[in-house]
């Protein structure tokens, strides 16, 4: 690995405001890394299927998506074999008849296409779309150490952003346990009732009105603050 790729994909993840930042920094760069590169996508398997987390500029949507659709095709037998898949012509191809039609559509050539070892992920891949026969193949071993470095930076960015989801989970909850308990407060003070009464009250009108128990209790503190602050005025 060269320390210039290896810097910029540092820089990238620095700069990153999340990971779809992040991807969309890393395909840009994996185009002006790679010689004969035109374009680059990252393809992920979630939830039971196949989707582009990010595309470089100038990808036509429609590359990645015929294969998802087609259940066939490199980036998709790459991110489920996690073997790679080099064509060096499509105008030759014949092992994605489908795919292949609509890449030649759209002016695409040459596609490399290298799995990636995501944390947690049944299937990934690096994708290279090049618009001429055989243009990947003096890249493909930058492709392929960029696809290694690629992989480092995305799930470092996977586990800041689940440790940062939960911190926000944990945030919420305690928000909501708050405001909860602050209007099951006004509730026994106005009401003279002890706290399991002010609480059921409270679920009993949250159903009644099909409006949730936080966002109640919510706006009851507020109206609650409301009156307090004109009385002080």
């Amino acid at each position: 690995m060269t320390s210039e790729t290896s810097d910029t994909l540092d820089q990238a993840m620095a700069r990153s405001q999340g990971l779809d930042t992040l991807l969309r920094d890393l395909t840009d760069r994996a185009v002006g890394r790679v010689p004969g590169a035109a374009a680059c996508s990252i393809t992920v398997r979630r939830a039971d299927r196949l989707m582009t987390l990010a595309g470089s500029s100038g990808l036509p949507s429609g590359l990645d998506l015929r294969q998802y659709e087609n259940g066939s095709g490199p980036c998709v037998d790459a991110a489920e074999t996690g073997s790679p898949r080099y064509s060096a012509d499509l105008a030759e191809e014949t092992r994605w008849p489908a795919y292949t039609e609509y890449a030649l559509a759209t002016g695409v050539r040459c596609v490399l296409a290298l799995p990636l070892a995501i944390d947690g992920e049944t299937g990934a891949a690096l994708n290279f779309y090049g618009l001429r026969p055989d243009c990947l193949a003096d890249g493909r071993e930058e492709a392929r150490v960029f696809a290694e470095r690629a992989a480092d930076a995305v799930n470092e960015a996977l586990r800041v952003e689940r440790r940062q989801a939960s911190a926000a989970d944990v945030r919420t909850a305690l928000l909501s346990r708050s405001v909860i308990d602050q209007a099951v407060g006004i509730l026994m003070a106005r009401e003279r009732i002890d706290a399991h009464l002010a609480m059921e009250r409270l679920r009993r009108a949250s159903q009644h009105t099909n409006v949730k128990l936080r966002d109640l209790c919510d706006e009851l503190v507020a109206r609650a603050s409301g009156g307090a602050s004109r009385r002080r005025q």
